[in-house]
């Protein structure tokens, strides 16, 4: 079985990081089930979120009596100090644990640093100082931050979409971990979705050796897919090289990272938000994606006037206003009650 170490962190696991997003969508029986699955069959990190509604609780409760044999990520949204507190406390209440071993800055629009102003890095040193959580870490979708998180030196672990659907810019960012001595824990591997074939999604990631894929598993079956590649690691060989290329042809204009470059919209739509909603509603849970707020957004997203200000910001060359009427047309089936 592959392993893998986050650079400095010393954090050390197996090729098959368990991605605890989709678990929103199940009851807390059937997550524990796929939980505890996954650690009898040698998966010891975890990643979840305080934004992922009952992710934590989930975790909590299936590997409270498991917690010095597994690795607890979770991250902040948190743009106060107060915030910090409150939510990480939070998180440890949840996750019925009294550390946590990776806390991450949840997709930020700038990288926390010392003296910023804001405090919210020296929360996080605060907080490895009480022993509340041993290593710092940062997840982003935005190419400029996760180059100056790496160059800042501060954070042991990046994580950043990274799937064979990558571009150069993405595999750099990569070696660019691995140079820093960087942990660097891939998001999206399956690329929300769109990437159907787990062989050749673990094959690619697997090249990498100073990579984590984190899988987003909300079926036993999917799991049992993992397990399966990492008892027999499928060869990244020719045959899957050409299908790769292929599936960069067909898939890579569908797939938004959700970098905000395309923003500000001269009529107000949440372009990254809009977007990606057919990913959200086929991972997330509904209800967080069904709310007045959100049907607001895909109400406003259809009065795009088509000016292609954001397709030709998108640092991806995505034709993002086709994007967004494809999100309008799934997210109104799901209104009507129709099965995506």
């Amino acid at each position: 079985m592959s392993t893998v170490k986050l650079g400095r962190s010393g954090i050390i696991s197996d090729k098959n990081g368990f991605g605890a997003l989709p678990i929103q969508r199940i009851s807390f029986d059937d997550a524990e089930r796929i939980i505890l699955e996954a650690f009898d069959n040698g998966i010891t990190y975890f990643d979840t979120a305080r934004f992922y509604t009952d992710s934590e609780q989930k975790l909590g409760r299936a590997l409270k009596d498991k917690r010095d044999k597994v690795t607890i990520a979770t991250k902040t949204m948190c743009t106060t100090t107060e915030q910090f507190w409150t939510q990480l406390e939070q998180s440890l209440t949840d996750l019925q644990t009294d550390h946590v071993d990776l806390y991450q800055f949840h997709n930020p629009d700038f990288c926390p640093k010392p003296g910023d102003g804001s405090g919210l890095y020296e929360a996080m040193l605060e907080a490895k100082k009480q022993g509340k959580i041993l290593h710092i870490g940062i997840t982003n979708h935005r190419m400029a931050v996760a180059d100056e998180a790496i160059e800042s030196g501060l954070y042991e672990t990046l994580q950043f979409p990274f799937s064979y659907l990558a571009d150069e810019r993405e595999l750099a960012l990569a070696e660019s971990c691995s140079d820093h001595d960087m942990g660097f824990i891939a998001m999206k591997a399956m690329s929300g979705g769109l990437i159907t074939r787990a062989d050749v999604a673990y094959a690619f990631c697997d090249q990498y050796d100073n990579v984590l894929p984190i899988w987003g598993i909300q079926r036993m079956e999917e799991l049992e897919q993992f397990l399966a590649c990492a008892k027999n690691p499928p060869v990244y060989d020719d045959d899957m090289r050409e299908f790769v290329s292929k599936e960069r042809i067909e898939l890579s204009g569908s797939f938004c990272r959700g970098c905000g470059y395309c923003m500000p919209c001269p009529q107000g739509i949440k372009i990254s938000d809009c977007a990606r909603m057919s990913l959200l509603i086929r991972r997330g849970p509904l209800s967080v994606y069904m709310n007045d707020e959100s049907k607001a957004e895909m109400e406003k997203a259809k009065e795009c006037i088509h000016c292609d200000q954001c397709k030709s910001k998108c640092p991806y060359g995505l034709d993002t206003p086709t994007l967004i009427e494809n999100c309008i047309k799934d997210y109104d089936e799901v209104l009507a009650g129709k099965p995506l």
